[in-house]
């Protein structure tokens, strides 16, 4: 990434950020995947439990391993009985998530299969942290959905042994197949609770 590209970046996360906090959300800049990894580590305090909805931007900066090595209790849905790790995950201190595309406002937009995702980004974990790249900054809603169902979701599509048309030709169909990955749709415009929402605006390609 150039000088330049890096610099505008920065500028485009300044607006960014002002659109969260006028929606009551808080958000942060990242210039590198170590950075948003520090300030990530900042707003968990160590012995809360932790619970995450598939996020490959946390996965991507390190903060998995790092939760997992520290004086942490990460819920490791992997490890759990499914309905136990989701059922878990409400009564978090903390949830990590990314967001598929966000708005230069500040609006965040998440699509969802299972909906344990996006319900626990609507209500139940005391706080929420998203790992948001640079990259899935959009100028408005219209194009932020566009994001997030002709890049976001054709894209997680391939990490899963499903058969959708996405996962053959990289765009979304609206499609009703059996194994549709876009079930729910979150906007998230507005918090009405002061400091549950944390954004991490990370100035790289990270996550789809």
């Amino acid at each position: 990434m150039t000088e330049n590209m890096k610099k505008r970046n920065e500028q485009l996360a300044k607006t960014v950020i002002k659109g969260l906090e006028s929606r009551n959300m808080t958000g942060y800049y990242a210039k590198d995947k170590e950075d948003a990894l520090k300030q990530a580590l900042e707003l968990i305090p160590e012995g809360s439990t932790i619970a995450m909805g598939g996020c490959m931007s946390a996965t991507d900066i390190g903060l998995i391993d790092s939760l997992k090595e520290g004086d942490y209790n990460y819920i490791d849905r992997s490890k759990q009985d499914a309905r136990a790790g989701l059922m878990a995950a409400y009564d978090a201190d903390i949830f990590l998530s990314s967001a598929n595309a966000i708005t230069d406002d500040g609006i965040l937009v998440n699509i969802d299969g299972n909906s344990n995702r996006v319900s626990c980004i609507a209500q139940g974990p005391r706080k929420v942290i998203f790992i948001v790249g640079i990259n899935k900054v959009c100028p408005d809603l219209d194009s932020a959905m566009k994001r997030a169902r002709n890049v976001a979701a054709p894209a997680n599509a391939q990490r899963f042994d499903i058969k959708t048309p996405c996962k053959t030709t990289g765009k979304c169909f609206d499609c009703k197949s059996p194994d549709t990955i876009c079930c729910q749709f979150l906007i998230t415009r507005y918090s009405r609770h002061t400091d549950r929402i944390h954004v991490i605006l990370v100035n790289d390609e990270i996550g789809y």
